[in-house]
């Protein structure tokens, strides 16, 4: 017996070592990424042209509706790479832990207030007027819209919000539930196109910059052990914006294929978000800019712990998250390391 043992023990080894030896060192990292389906542009043109295989990597995608699965695949180690927005706040006040490595799109940029033309409302300054308004809880709607009333000196506790999500909007503009409501792109732009007009987007009544941030972040775990990871993944959404830039075709084709909308909400998404909307890879590691990855209390740290406020305010989160936790979630060095690689 105890030969046949041995016999089995070195047959296991050999196996295993040609399991070994066959496996490429060079293969490309596999890893799960997960994202909700929204307006991630570079992350679907990087994907349909084979840009991460470009840069050694083999993403296996994951898409959700919202962000708790999201965040649900992240806290038990399922997922390694995400890309969300304000999804990423509960993640900290959750002690979830992950590194956010740079912004891949700025919701701010075509999010608005959509109006039912009935209502006769102009503008977000008749936010007094709206009777029933729709907003998300726990997004980017939602602090937008409690933003629009700290701006008007309206307290938000007196507004009559309905937690319904944009892509619902149509069916509550056309139920009556609702007169106006706080939407992300591209359904914004997509109940424009129905005859529910933006009255007015982000950048009238958010601070510069806005505060919907997209961003792409790992866990620190995989990270560790696969420390180009972040690097990989820049070198991969930089080729994606040039694609995007030289031919915004294919962004547009991948909006209507991902997310089911028109060519033309499509195309009108792509140019509020291209090129300039989303900030460049420079801007994001300027300390002064409000979108940096390196300012300690301003950029990014500063809107994370904004937008904790806001939602501890309105009940979405127990509590703000801690400045200093933001800042230990806030990584650059992937940026730093692409922009050295490129002799910048």
């Amino acid at each position: 017996m105890k030969k046949v043992l041995a016999l089995l023990a070195c047959a296991a080894s050999l196996l295993a070592g040609g399991a070994a030896s066959a496996q490429s060192p060079n293969a490309p990292l596999e890893f799960n990424y997960g994202l909700p389906a929204a307006n991630h542009a570079s992350v679907y043109v990087a994907q349909d042209l084979g840009l991460f295989e470009k840069v050694g990597l083999k993403p296996k995608f994951f898409f959700f509706q919202s962000g708790a699965p999201l965040l649900a695949g992240i806290k038990g180690g399922s997922l390694d790479v995400i890309t969300a927005g304000l999804a990423v706040v509960f993640a900290l006040g959750q002690d979830i832990p992950l590194k956010f490595l740079f912004w891949e799109a700025n919701s701010a940029t075509s999010e608005g207030l959509n109006v039912d033309p009935a209502a006769g409302i102009k503008s977000y300054a008749d936010l007094a007027k709206i009777k029933k308004i729709g907003a998300a809880t726990g997004t980017c709607a939602q602090v937008s819209l409690y933003l629009m009333a700290e701006k008007l000196g309206i307290d938000y506790s007196k507004l009559d919000v309905v937690n319904v999500p944009a892509p619902l909007f149509r069916n509550a503009f056309k139920s009556g539930s609702i007169q106006a409501g706080v939407a992300w792109p591209p359904f914004s732009l997509q109940l424009q196109s129905e005859g529910y007009p933006v009255a007015s987007f982000d950048a009238d009544y958010t601070p510069p910059g806005g505060m919907c941030p997209g961003l792409t972040g790992v866990r620190p775990d995989f990270q560790k052990a696969h420390p180009d990871i972040g690097l990989r993944l820049a070198q991969a959404e930089a080729l994606a914006r040039k694609a995007i830039k030289d031919n915004p075709k294919v962004a547009i084709d991948a909006y209507v294929k991902r997310l089911g909308v028109s060519p033309e909400v499509a195309k009108a998404t792509v140019e509020r978000e291209c090129c300039g909307g989303i900030p460049s890879f420079e801007t994001q590691l300027d300390p002064a800019s409000p979108f940096s990855v390196t300012s300690k209390d301003g950029g990014l740290a500063g809107k994370l712990f904004k937008a904790s406020e806001i939602l501890a305010n309105v009940k979405a989160i127990p509590a703000p998250v801690p400045m200093e936790t933001i800042r230990r979630s806030i990584d650059p060095s992937a940026l730093q390391a692409y922009q050295k690689s490129i002799g910048k």
